[in-house]
């Protein structure tokens, strides 16, 4: 890697200058004494500090380790080569990770790659090992963000009776959030010995990802409300007597696409509705975008849902252990740790292999 070319691009790329201006502006924000008083606008600054944060400070550490290799260079100059060889292997190594992780950010430059994501899972084929498929699936995903410490707030589950979920919608809030979990829409594919089959028969089951960056108004996309039938209901499933009490649940169709989003977490219709409007806005951006990917165009439908067609993954745990990403072919022998979140190395890969297009 050249150093010098790969580090003179970060600072402009990440727009260093003016997110150490909003870090120092939060910071001041934060250290008022009433700052706790309004719960809601002091984690949106919250919020706020941790993208500013996700740019300044991987730069920062990387300048520290890059200020140390010169130190170290000019110690062993001086004659002190001796003392400081395993000093400074140890800070090269350090450096070029770094350096690594940060030309992987600059892959993460998308309009909206630095929002927060919905992320939908939804049982596809097989049964009830499809839905039990589902439910390990948002496990994967639950154990990969509270790895990477995202916020998670489940917006809304459907279980099934027999095991697994139908279908569930989680909001992952955190730097660049859409950006990478972004790689994993599409359809997954499971293949095991049913521990619903009596007979202990392989079984091969699908469930569908969808992703979708959160707005935080609705001007991404220009929604007319007249064209939208908003539909409200009990809540089921955990949350105490509330939920089989009042009509909170919200669902929302979308008459022109027939798209459907409802959401269920809040015990307030108002939040409920509000939560519903804004995935529909980016269930709706999304449909848009498919018209400007041929990727995406492949894997959504004509009604912004993602087809039944090739699968983008395959976990296989009989009659071997192995995880293959067909878009890239990047495969990994230990399904057990992928399963448990261990991700990061097929959505490094997708994005690589997007930036290469």
């Amino acid at each position: 890697m050249n150093w010098s070319v790969a580090w003179s691009k970060f600072g402009d790329v990440f727009d260093y200058a003016s997110n150490a201006e909003k870090k120092a502006e939060f910071n001041k924000v934060m250290a008022e004494s009433g700052f706790w008083d309004d719960q809601d606008a002091a984690q949106k600054v919250i919020g706020q500090m941790k993208q500013a944060r996700a740019v300044t400070d991987p730069i920062d550490e990387t300048a520290e380790v890059l200020e140390e290799i010169s130190m170290l260079a000019e110690l062993g100059e001086e004659g002190g080569a001796s003392e400081v060889v395993d000093e400074l292997a140890a800070a090269l190594e350090s450096a070029e990770a770094k350096l690594d992780a940060l030309e992987f950010q600059v892959m993460l430059g998308g309009e909206n790659d630095n929002r927060n994501a919905f992320i939908t899972v939804q049982a596809g084929a097989g049964g009830v090992d499809a839905t039990d498929f589902a439910e390990m699936l948002l496990r994967m995903y639950m154990r990969w963000g509270e790895a990477k410490e995202f916020e998670m707030t489940e917006i809304e589950l459907l279980t099934n009776d027999e095991g697994g979920i139908r279908h569930a919608t989680l909001l992952f809030s955190g730097p660049y959030a859409y950006g990478k979990l972004k790689a994993e829409r599409g359809v997954h594919r499971l293949v095991r010995i049913s521990p619903y089959d009596a007979q202990s028969r392989r079984h091969t089951s699908f469930a569908a990802v969808e992703v979708m960056p959160e707005f935080e108004d609705e001007g991404a996309i220009d929604l007319d409300m007249a064209e939208v039938r908003v539909d409200t209901y009990r809540a089921g499933g955990a949350g105490g007597q509330h939920v089989n009490k009042t009509d909170s649940a919200v669902r929302m169709t979308h008459l022109p696409t027939g798209i459907v989003v409802q959401c269920q977490n809040e015990r307030s219709q108002l939040k409920n509705r509000r939560i519903a409007s804004k995935m529909l806005v980016s269930r709706l951006f999304e449909l848009r975008e498919t018209s400007r990917d041929d990727e995406l165009k492949s894997m959504y439908g004509n009604k912004g849902e993602i087809s039944w067609g090739a699968q983008i993954r395959s976990y296989v745990l009989h009659p071997y252990q192995m995880v293959k990403d067909h878009r890239t072919n990047l495969e990994i022998g230990d399904a057990r740790s992928v399963l448990d979140g261990n991700i990061d190395p097929f959505i490094e890969e997708y994005l690589r292999s997007r930036a290469t297009r």
